[in-house]
């Protein structure tokens, strides 16, 4: 609003007094603040929210358009907690939880961390600041990598760092491809997002799930064997379950094999052929199943 801070009070009291008596609601006073547009930021959705002005810090090219605008702004201290989970002692540290994993699932795994925080803060008029994510990120991903071939990082960086087109433009990205006889390669890259303001942010890809050495999702796609049946193919589909416990409290006094086997691996996908995944959803596997 535009007015003095008496009427700014006047009106959250009188907005308390309508949730109370109409919508049986009750205002949060520790979360529903007054704050000055101009001189401080506001707190929401972990955005911080204020009022742009020329010849201000951000902008310093002194353009008067932007008075009174609306302005989102990424946190340091949302940055900050973000490279902190990367670091030890102000330095990025390699992650010793994912050194059994492969490269592939590696690099995916920090692409997903790093694509999920950027993309969600893709509105704010600093984004380029979260290049230092970036960087932090990038190093942390080098040491893991180095760490799991027991090398230097200087050589990581040789080895998987390559130009490639992305559709925000060409970047220079860190990439690992598994080629695959008779298919497509499978990419994982990390980088290759443009830092820049985007009211229209497409988020299209769900980050993927990384396992442990025993369920590599890599391996199991290139086995091309179906785990139901033990049938050679030519390709494998993914069988998914929302939620693991789900199976064991489905109430069924005879679970199917299927079934079983997902919970006896302790695993929510099961890599199956086309034949065994059509009677899986149907209703129809027994168990036996001639591919």
């Amino acid at each position: 609003m535009s007015g003095s801070k008496s009427e700014a009070q006047d009106i959250k009291v009188e907005l308390s007094k309508y949730l109370q008596s109409e919508l049986k609601m009750r205002l949060c006073e520790e979360k529903t603040l007054i704050t000055h547009a101009r001189s401080e930021r506001a707190r929401f959705l972990s955005y911080d929210i204020e009022v742009l002005h020329a010849n201000s810090q951000h902008d310093r090219r002194g353009q008067r358009t932007i008075n009174g605008t609306i302005g989102l702004r990424v946190p340091k201290d949302k940055m900050q907690a973000k490279m902190c989970k990367y670091m030890t002692k102000g330095k990025p540290i390699h992650r010793a939880e994912l050194i059994h994993c492969s490269d592939f699932d590696i690099v995916s795994r920090f692409q997903s961390e790093y694509r999920g925080f950027v993309q969600y803060y893709m509105h704010a008029y600093n984004a380029y600041h979260m290049y230092a994510v970036k960087r932090v990120m990038e190093v942390s991903l080098a040491k893991t990598l180095a760490c799991k071939h027991r090398t230097t990082v200087n050589k990581i960086f040789r080895k998987y760092k390559v130009t490639a087109e992305t559709r925000d433009g060409v970047y220079r990205v860190l990439q690992v491809r598994v080629e695959r006889e008779g298919k497509r390669a499978l990419v994982a890259q990390f980088g290759g997002i443009k830092l820049a303001r985007n009211n229209d942010v497409d988020i299209d890809e769900a980050p993927k799930e990384v396992f442990h050495t025993r369920s590599q999702l890599v391996d199991r796609l290139l086995r091309n064997c179906c785990e139901l049946c033990g049938a050679d193919v030519q390709g494998v589909e993914m069988h998914h379950v929302k939620k693991l416990k789900d199976l064991s409290r489905s109430g069924r006094r005879y679970k199917p094999e299927w079934m079983k086997r997902m919970i006896a691996m302790r695993r929510k996908s099961l890599a199956v052929c086309v034949e065994c995944h059509y009677k899986i959803h149907s209703g129809l596997y027994d168990g036996v199943c001639v591919c």
